[in-house]
């Protein structure tokens, strides 16, 4: 599959070039020429015509990954809603570029841990938050593991985590070992949907 970075630069960043060596730099009116389903475009953020970009790709059938210097939650989701089917770092690893290259091109979508973070906590939120809670789901749980739990569910970070309730990262994660095994779900987002469950939704 062809990868094309669409920027204002001639020539590819070190990391990008280490990611694809075969990648190459292109303008918004050459990238649209060769949009096509055999294209993965990676959109860098300049200026402030990108989503029109993204949408006009996508269109033409290319799978395309929004790349941001400074990226935030409301910029993802602009993304995700162009047609971009991956958001990220501009300046993320090649290891992490080349994850998301594998992931979109399987109808994958890719976005950074910290950012599914909160987007798992918008979902929580939504869903009721912690007053919503089943009380015979937390008689599984110790205190400990509830407020873990909890923190995690609202979209901290491990390391958020660990700060709120003056504990390690390392304690943080056997604790949230624990939550997953004791309610069964084998991810944050899992554990947001079974904490946020009503005896009258959907299991």
């Amino acid at each position: 599959m062809k990868q094309i970075f669409v920027c204002r630069e001639s020539a590819l960043m070190p990391r990008w070039r280490e990611a694809f060596p075969d990648a190459c730099c292109v303008d918004e009116s050459f990238a649209l020429e060769m949009a096509s389903a055999e294209v993965q475009a990676w959109v860098v953020i300049q200026g402030d015509t990108w989503p029109v970009l993204v949408r006009e790709l996508a269109r033409h059938g290319a799978i395309v990954s929004v790349l941001s210097y400074a990226p935030d939650s409301r910029e993802a989701t602009h993304s995700l809603e162009a047609g971009a089917r991956g958001y990220a770092h501009a300046l993320s690893p090649p290891e992490l570029l080349n994850q998301m290259a594998l992931v979109t091109a399987h109808q994958g979508i890719w976005v950074g841990p910290e950012l599914m973070a909160q987007v798992v906590g918008g979902a929580y939120r939504a869903l009721g938050g912690e007053e919503r809670l089943r009380d015979e789901m937390l008689d599984r749980l110790t205190q400990r593991e509830r407020a873990v739990a909890v923190a995690v569910a609202e979209g901290n970070s491990n390391k958020a985590v660990a700060r709120l309730l003056g504990i390690t990262e390392r304690t943080v994660k056997a604790h949230l070992g624990a939550v997953f095994r004791k309610l069964e779900v084998r991810d944050r987002m899992q554990l947001v949907l079974k904490l946020s469950h009503q005896e009258q939704g959907v299991s």
